[in-house]
């Protein structure tokens, strides 16, 4: 594969590997993709504020999450139909995941069991994306498939009651693979009459299912999907161990406020009783930085380690993840910082006009 020098680089030639309609289902966003937009375009809008004359001759991006030593502030994001992108699918993003030093989040709506992905990481850590179906049977025996394999965490998606309407996809004629997903394919063996796809999946998901996710499994719960306060005080009185402020890569409504915008008011109903990630729109180790300087503890990104699949499996992977670390890297010296966790909200000012 060609070698890359930025994330940008990335899209740019994976647009160029991939068919017509996988391009739409992955680089799309919701009706007018407004918030698609304004998720990287909330970094132009912050300022950073960086120290001199410190000694930053040793830097290191290693931190944790959850307790979970990885070699950087960034995570894989959960993402669906990954076979879209390459035939290694989410074997190949768990390869490269690992070999980065980082955790991969694997979707429910994956084309790989927890099991092949677990051995593909070789122990590096992962962490379980929840869809609920409508029928909990199936939804348990993914989770339990995933916690017996190694899987530590289980992040339940919050933001897709119901899809958000995807006019890209459309257009582009987007038929999703459901028959390469094992969950879907059990879920359909129990109900063979049921609907397809999402549709399988409960629309009636309340906090309650979070804390019984909690005392069910035993192990740590993320909410992902939160843009405001109420619902981060919500998720930490269900007791979430983790929020990531997302609005699913501004593929479900369109006209929500960018991820990044609102990650400070997350950050402040928090109040340290859950730790705080963002994803949506991080392409640079500036944007990984300004989300610490927020209150991130860390970021998740999705569409960029798709495109680096798309492009060269584990190899494409590992290329992107390293390429954010290098800058993550960077940016952390010219801050004047020594680690992640040396970032303040004194590195960071605005939003200001752009």
């Amino acid at each position: 594969m060609q070698e890359l020098l930025t994330l940008d680089d990335a899209e740019r030639l994976a647009e160029a590997a991939l068919p017509a309609d996988a391009w739409g289902y992955v680089a799309g966003g919701a009706g007018d993709e407004r918030t698609l937009r304004w998720n990287r375009e909330a970094f132009s809008s912050y300022r950073l504020r960086y120290r001199v004359l410190v000694d930053v001759s040793d830097v290191s991006t290693a931190t944790t999450v959850l307790g979970t030593p990885v070699s950087m502030p960034v995570l894989v994001a959960p993402m669906a139909y990954q076979a879209l992108a390459h035939e290694d699918h989410e074997l190949g993003m768990a390869r490269g995941a690992a070999a980065a030093g980082t955790l991969m989040c694997l979707s429910t709506v994956a084309t790989a069991t927890p099991a092949a992905v677990a051995e593909a990481a070789g122990g590096s850590p992962l962490w379980l994306q929840l869809y609920v179906f409508r029928d909990r049977d199936v939804s348990d025996q993914v989770i339990a498939d995933a916690l017996e394999s190694g899987f530590s965490a289980l992040v339940l998606t919050a933001d897709l009651p119901v899809v958000g309407v995807r006019d890209r996809e459309l257009r582009a004629g987007f038929d999703p693979p459901e028959d390469t997903v094992p969950a879907y394919a059990a879920a359909r063996e129990r109900s063979p009459t049921a609907d397809a796809g999402l549709a399988l999946l409960d629309a009636g998901v309340e906090w309650a299912y979070v804390s019984e996710l909690r005392e069910r499994w035993r192990v740590p719960v993320v909410v992902k999907g939160l843009v405001t306060g109420e619902d981060a005080e919500l998720a930490c009185e269900h007791g979430a161990a983790a929020v990531v402020v997302s609005n699913h890569g501004g593929r479900q409504l369109d006209g929500a406020v960018a991820a990044l915008d609102a990650l400070a008011e997350v950050v402040e109903a928090v109040a340290g009783r859950a730790e705080v990630y963002l994803d949506g729109g991080v392409r640079r180790g500036t944007d990984v930085v300004t989300a610490l300087a927020l209150g991130a503890r860390a970021v998740l990104v999705g569409r960029p380690a798709l495109y680096g699949l798309a492009l060269g499996g584990e190899r494409g992977v590992r290329q992107v993840l390293e390429i954010l670390r290098d800058e993550t890297e960077n940016a952390l010296a010219l801050l004047g910082c020594r680690s992640p966790d040396e970032v303040t909200a004194a590195h960071v000012t605005g939003p200001v006009a752009a």
